[in-house]
């Protein structure tokens, strides 16, 4: 199963609300020296930006992975100004708010962020 179908399984399994931290996480535990247990738990506190509005959790589950698989500083701002370039921010209440003038439901919002983050942990692994 690639990155993506797991991080589809994650985001529409309605037994348990995975955050974007977590479905961040979880499909790069076993790249990160975790399992998905680990991975989950990790990142519990980290959605909803930190639970605050604050960076996005799939921005802090990014970060988590380069720099638990040995990514240096630069892979990091390179992740974080290719997310911002293409969203705008790094914040979750803004990058919500920004989306709620589009008329994009939460949900799916955060899905693409998830997506998005996996996308761009991709690219840096080439």
């Amino acid at each position: 199963m690639t990155k993506q179908e797991q991080v589809n399984a994650l985001r529409a399994d309605t037994t348990v609300h995975y955050n974007c931290c977590q479905s961040v996480l979880i499909p790069f535990a076993r790249e990160c020296g975790l399992s998905p247990e680990t991975a989950n738990a990790l990142g519990s506190n980290f959605g909803s930006g930190m639970r605050r509005g604050a960076t996005c959790g799939a921005v802090t589950g990014a970060l988590m992975v380069l720099g638990m698989t040995g990514k240096d500083a630069a892979a990091a701002k390179a992740l974080t100004d290719a997310f911002k370039a293409k969203n705008g921010c790094l914040d979750c209440a803004q990058l919500l708010a920004d989306a709620a003038k589009r008329g994009e439901a939460r949900k799916p919002h955060c899905d693409r962020m998830v997506r998005e983050a996996v996308e761009l942990l991709e690219e840096l692994e080439k």
